[in-house]
């Protein structure tokens, strides 16, 4: 009942910005959906592999974070594409190179995705143990006094497990921002009267960009949670769906889109190091992910056709 609420309070929200713009903007044309998916909430997934090219990410025993993430984000895309046909998928990279967040960004919000996730591995330093003591001999004075020192050893730090974050919300005004310079709820983002009508100056703009920005947040994190649910069904230890403000998430806020960035395990621990790069763990991971978006896409789609059936019959009973 909690996330029906969630659905149809979000749900409305964008419907609500949508007519907004409609009254106040109609452009002389607009380009027609010839793949017969105009109307759908989900038309366009962005599939983020982090790093890459010289910025290799976090460093295993024999692997690096960039090369995992971009097989793990192939098989993904090619799970969606064989599965959700009429969906378009879209790579941030699909070779081994390096672009700026701000380019990664600027892909996704130009192909005008309705989700971004953006795939990374996590890592944690190593441990450091007392072993034992050694006798060292240190100048006194004119004389060597003989003194214990503690010997240390290295070992690899024993976290594991996954986690999906969102972005924070110190981050909401970047949000916003993101949200008004790409026009995400104007039918026609292109006119010079669409972007004027993106003036948050105006209280109306700035009340219906925090709302989307809020419903976006609220979708983010059912993802996110959905994503780390479908993880546990295979027996992945979960550290949970949270929000995050540090280094490497700032495209989440950059991206004006419902977004997150789901950490597949950490390559710092051998054993996690040995899953991520085993073709049955990317292959686990990847279907986890689609589950995922499948069960997000199904549940927005049922309260997108719910709530286009209730204006249709609100509208036939004004019409009497």
């Amino acid at each position: 009942m909690r996330w029906n609420r969630f659905w149809t309070l979000g749900l409305g929200t964008l419907f609500t910005c949508t007519f907004f713009i409609q009254a106040k903007n109609t452009p002389v044309s607009q380009k027609q959906d010839v793949s017969g998916n105009q109307g759908k909430p989900i038309r366009t997934i962005v599939i983020d592999a982090g790093h890459g090219g010289h910025d290799v990410g976090a460093r295993g025993s024999y692997s690096t974070e960039s090369q995992l993430t971009l097989q793990v984000a192939l098989k993904l895309g090619k799970i969606l594409e064989e599965n959700m046909p009429d969906v378009k998928v879209v790579y941030t990279r699909k070779t081994d190179r390096f672009d700026d967040p701000r380019v990664k960004a600027n892909m996704a919000n130009d192909a005008k995705g309705e989700l971004f996730v953006s795939i990374h591995c996590n890592s944690a330093g190593k441990i450091r143990r007392q072993t034992g003591s050694q006798t060292v001999y240190r100048k006194k004075g004119k004389k060597k006094v003989a003194v214990k020192v503690p010997t240390y050893a290295y070992y690899p730090n024993p976290a594991k497990g996954t986690e999906t974050y969102i972005w924070a919300t110190s981050k909401n005004n970047a949000k916003m921002e993101s949200l008004k310079q790409n026009s995400v709820i104007v039918l026609d983002a292109d006119s010079e009267e669409s972007r004027a009508l993106m003036d948050d100056t105006d209280p109306e703009t700035f009340i219906l960009l925090n709302t989307l920005r809020n419903a976006y947040f609220d979708q983010s994190l059912r993802l996110s949670t959905l994503i780390e649910d479908e993880f546990t069904k295979v027996g992945r230890i979960s550290r949970g769906a949270r929000q995050r403000n540090e280094k490497g998430i700032w495209v989440l806020s950059a991206t004006a889109m419902p977004s997150v960035l789901v950490e597949l395990g950490f390559i710092s621990n051998p054993e996690e190091e040995d899953y991520l790069n085993s073709a049955s763990g990317q292959s686990e991971l990847a279907n986890g992910i689609y589950k995922a978006i499948k069960r997000y896409r199904d549940e927005l789609d049922r309260f997108t056709i719910n709530r286009q059936q209730d204006t249709e019959g609100s509208a036939a009973v004004s019409s009497r």
